[in-house]
């Protein structure tokens, strides 16, 4: 029984930790993901990322698997794509 409530304590804990980690710590971006667009083509995500956030001015493709820098940068939003420029990763601000 007390396993039992150390493991409900840990989930209740844990997941109330779980909004705070989905941020991304820029001050003034209200959306930093977009799950909407995976599998689109990368023009279109490009410009629905700068419509819907005009602080975000630094939005480059990157094909998937090659090496990126671990910076936060809250200007910017990598587009992961693969070789047919669709978006193959969700994108996220950093």
């Amino acid at each position: 029984m007390e396993k039992l409530t150390l493991v409900v304590a840990f989930l209740l804990l844990s997941s109330s930790f779980q909004p705070l980690m989905a941020q991304s710590g820029c001050p003034g971006v209200k959306k930093d993901a977009w799950p909407e667009l995976l599998g689109v083509p990368v023009k279109l995500a490009r410009e629905t990322i700068q419509k819907e956030n005009r602080r975000l001015t630094n939005v480059p493709n990157v094909l998937n698997g090659s090496p990126v820098t671990l910076d936060l940068r809250c200007d910017r939003v990598r587009l992961f794509v693969n070789v047919l420029d669709f978006v193959v990763e969700i994108p996220r601000v950093g």
